[in-house]
């Protein structure tokens, strides 16, 4: 996962952590964190000043596709291959 300054074109952080492909990534509302879905079966929410994972989120049994984030930024929603959604 790459995080860009829009203006200048610079890759502001590289954030690892999953051991397969990222295949969904949502921006928090408050832009502090990011989280991340792969086809790890994980997720991971990062803090984007420090670049450091806070957060690894496991429950699902097969590749994370999608995910998505609510407005207040209290819940995160999961699609996975193994054909369930899960609020976290």
């Amino acid at each position: 996962l790459k995080v860009w300054d829009v203006a200048t074109g610079e890759c502001l952080a590289t954030l690892q952590g999953h051991s397969d492909f990222v295949r969904g990534v949502a921006v928090f509302p408050d832009g502090r964190r990011v989280v991340s879905a792969s086809g790890d079966n994980t997720l991971k929410v990062w803090d984007v000043a420090t670049g450091k994972c806070v957060a690894t989120l496991e429950g699902h049994s097969k590749d994370v596709n999608c995910v998505a984030i609510s407005p207040d930024g209290r819940r995160i929603v999961s699609a996975s291959d193994d054909n369930t959604l899960k609020v976290w």
